[in-house]
């Protein structure tokens, strides 16, 4: 377990204010970023990284969409497209980074 700078992960700071206020759970990257219980800290909550796990664009659900602030997955590939400025590849491998707040 390493504390980690909540921007390494969460690179923007809309991000991590949606992380705060319970919007986002979980934040997939092109690459790992984190660890399994590492954690961070915005405004005094801390995080915990929970889960670590590499899969392909095309196994993504409503489900993650929603957890990473979108409504469905289709309003959420939209969203990756335009920010990132590429097509949506459902063979491409992201890493999933699951988090919640920990007391103490």
């Amino acid at each position: 377990m390493a504390i980690i700078d909540p921007a390494e992960l969460l690179p923007a700071e809309r991000i991590r204010q949606s992380v705060l206020a319970g919007n986002v759970t979980q934040l997939h990257r092109g690459d790992q970023h984190a660890a399994e219980g590492d954690r961070f800290e915005i405004e005094g909550t801390t995080f915990e990284v929970t889960t670590v796990k590499t899969e392909r664009l095309g196994e993504l659900t409503d489900a993650d969409a929603r957890a990473e602030g979108s409504p469905n997955l289709e309003a959420y590939k939209r969203r990756i497209e335009q920010t990132h400025n590429t097509e949506w590849d459902d063979d491409s491998e992201v890493v999933r980074h699951e988090f919640e707040p920990v007391d103490g």
